[in-house]
């Protein structure tokens, strides 16, 4: 049983590690990336974004983004199959606010938001106006996933501080 509890320790760590890797990647943006881009000339914010947005799909950041909404997939079905263990209301919390605050919101909102960006072409005069909304509406769901990313951080920190009981 010492196995299992240590792979569940390992999952639970790598789980926290991973929503606060992403939260910081998100915090980033929503404090400084996404306000300088806007600084900047529409056709080159344009252009800087679209390049962002092709140099993200990486293996490093994929499998620190996926690896760790599998890992929360996992901590999901523990947590609800073993929910009177100390820390299952804490991994529950944690899984469901990066599976649906963090991936979920990143599938729905911004991702489409980048695909329609990726279409526009930066010098074309009318891409000026698309550019403001881009920023306004993506900063605005790029905050829910860090706020999510953080508070699944949190959970699954304040799920790993949590120990069995001992009986005997």
């Amino acid at each position: 049983m010492a196995t299992a509890d240590q792979l569940l320790f390992v999952v639970k760590l790598v789980s926290a590690l991973g929503c606060g890797l992403i939260a910081g990647v998100f915090f980033a943006f929503s404090t400084f990336v996404m306000s300088a881009l806007a600084r900047i000339q529409p056709a080159r914010g344009i252009s800087a974004m679209q390049s962002i947005n092709i140099a993200v799909i990486n293996p490093s950041f994929m499998v620190v983004f996926l690896g760790t909404g599998v890992s929360c997939l996992f901590l999901t079905v523990f947590s609800l199959l073993r929910w009177h263990q100390p820390g299952a209301a804490y991994l529950l919390a944690g899984s469901l606010l990066y599976l649906a605050g963090t991936l979920l919101v990143t599938m729905v909102f911004n991702v489409p938001l980048n695909d329609a960006l990726a279409k526009v072409a930066p010098d074309n005069p009318e891409s000026a106006d698309l550019w403001v909304s881009y920023v306004n509406h993506w900063t605005v769901w790029n905050h829910v996933r860090t706020a999510a990313a953080l508070g699944a951080a949190a959970s699954f920190t304040l799920a790993l501080c949590q120990h069995p009981l001992e009986i005997g």
